[in-house]
């Protein structure tokens, strides 16, 4: 999927050929402290990408965005993009608001980090506009942006659901080059959606226990918190089923089906972030209120999943 990036002030010059494949959102580690422990970070998006992750993501819900700081939201983004720079792979960088003017000054903020290669923006929230009012929203962004949109839609955070028509309006947008699918599960609508995409528009899974039927639908990949703990075998999966491997896609898809279950079990990421510092990743395992810790038992079920996957 070709990423057309705007002319900017910002260095394009990394590779931001493709969506297609497995993007991590990445958890904002911290030290004992509470600080943001930045050289974790650092080598937690080393890890992905030398395990076969297309990208990786920032800032998104699995970061805890709405619980850092701006001055640590930035941090983020500039060891993130370093990262990327150095290894030439994709960044997107989670952006925008509920209002459009506070979108806008979010993303051209973006321009600050060469490396950033795209953005995730997610549908308004709260304030339930009409399907009309986000074809709006985002095609203004999209003409401001310094970088290519993934529209992130998640109906259960947003409470804006949309069908497959509005869905495949917003993909038909210059400036819009993919979209991360969280629906909450398969419905009509999401049959409708990816068996007519416009021309050039990446469908994303971005509900972690479905990404198998996605992909089998016709998804091109996912941005998948629990990639974190296994991203070889979502690499896998999603090669298998390019190749046309069901028996083994089926198979993984429904071992990692169970893996993401069990991540999910408690908010995201306090499993995910639980099950990194038991294997001596992260330096704590802490996230930041109103989210609490995960409990032994949910990183302990996920721990006997991510052993059990062939």
């Amino acid at each position: 999927m070709r990423l057309d990036t705007h002319e900017t002030t910002a260095d394009t010059s990394a590779d931001t050929s493709v969506l297609d494949g497995i993007h991590v959102p990445l958890v904002t580690p911290f030290d004992r402290a509470g600080n943001v422990a930045a050289e974790a970070l650092e080598a937690l998006a080393h890890e992905a990408l030398d395990a076969g992750a297309a990208g990786i993501v920032t800032l998104g819900t699995t970061a805890e965005t709405a619980m850092l700081e701006e001055a640590e939201r930035d941090l983020v983004t500039e060891v993130c993009a370093r990262v990327c720079r150095e290894r030439g792979s994709l960044l997107t960088v989670g952006a925008g608001a509920s209002g459009t003017r506070a979108s806008e000054a979010a993303l051209a903020r973006l321009a600050r980090w060469p490396g950033v290669g795209a953005a995730l923006v997610t549908v308004p929230s709260f304030v339930r506009p009409s399907a009309a009012g986000v074809l709006a929203h985002f095609t203004r962004l999209a003409g401001v942006s310094p970088v290519p949109l993934v529209v992130y839609h998640i109906p259960y955070r947003t409470g804006q659901p949309l069908d497959a028509v509005a869905l495949r309006a917003l993909g038909a947008l210059p400036g819009v080059a993919g979209l991360k699918y969280a629906g909450g599960g398969i419905d009509q609508e999401t049959v409708a959606l990816l068996g007519d995409l416009p021309d050039g528009f990446a469908v994303l899974a971005g509900d972690d226990a479905y990404l198998s039927p996605m992909l089998a639908l016709g998804a091109v990949g996912g941005i998948l918190a629990s990639a974190h703990l296994a991203t070889e075998r979502f690499v896998e999966l999603a090669a298998a089923w390019r190749a046309g491997d069901v028996p083994r896609a089926r198979a993984l898809g429904h071992a990692l089906a169970r893996l993401s279950a069990a991540a999910f079990a408690e908010p995201n990421p306090s499993v995910v972030k639980g099950v990194l510092h038991a294997q001596g990743r992260i330096p704590t395992p802490d996230v930041r209120l109103p989210l609490l810790p995960a409990s032994p038992q949910a990183v302990a079920a996920t721990l006997k999943e991510l052993a059990e996957i062939r």
